[in-house]
């Protein structure tokens, strides 16, 4: 018997960087090895992405942001949702809609993890953490990263 909902097949990625462009990047608990930026889905369909970004930068990472910090980049990526994860999803779901923010926040930031989520964390300059990234659309957004700096 399933006891959560159906997660909803759009979701925020959040490119969290210093002002250096340094990188926060995140090991899955469930999958080690495969680290990536803060992502999440939507909690309703009237959910303003903006928050869906805000809340989970705050549960995966600790770090509270107001909703006005973020930073949209106008940007989306849809694509085909790995085998593992289709069981959270309703019945014939196959495809996700992420839409990508970036987060600035000052060198030194602390990070408190969601030991249900993630099992470790890591600051990579720009670059590196593009290339240490297991999903295509994550390190690519991280390569356009320079391009949305103010």
């Amino acid at each position: 018997m399933r006891r959560r909902p159906f997660k909803i097949p759009e979701s925020v990625l959040v490119v969290i960087h210093t002002p250096q462009r340094e990188v926060l990047l995140l090991e899955r608990a469930d999958h080690p090895g495969f680290w990536q930026s803060v992502t999440g889905s939507r909690d309703s369909l009237s959910e303003d992405l903006a928050l869906t970004a805000a809340r989970e930068v705050q549960e995966e990472t600790g770090i509270g942001a107001n909703v006005a910090d973020f930073r949209d980049w106008s940007l989306t990526n849809t694509y085909d949702i790995y085998p593992a994860w289709r069981a959270r999803y309703a019945p014939g779901i196959t495809r996700n809609t992420e839409h990508v923010f970036s987060l600035r926040v000052p060198s030194g930031t602390a990070v408190t993890l969601s030991p249900r989520e993630h099992t470790a964390c890591q600051w990579l300059p720009w670059r590196e953490a593009a290339d240490r990234c297991y999903s295509p659309s994550n390190a690519e957004a991280i390569l356009l990263l320079p391009q949305f700096l103010d």
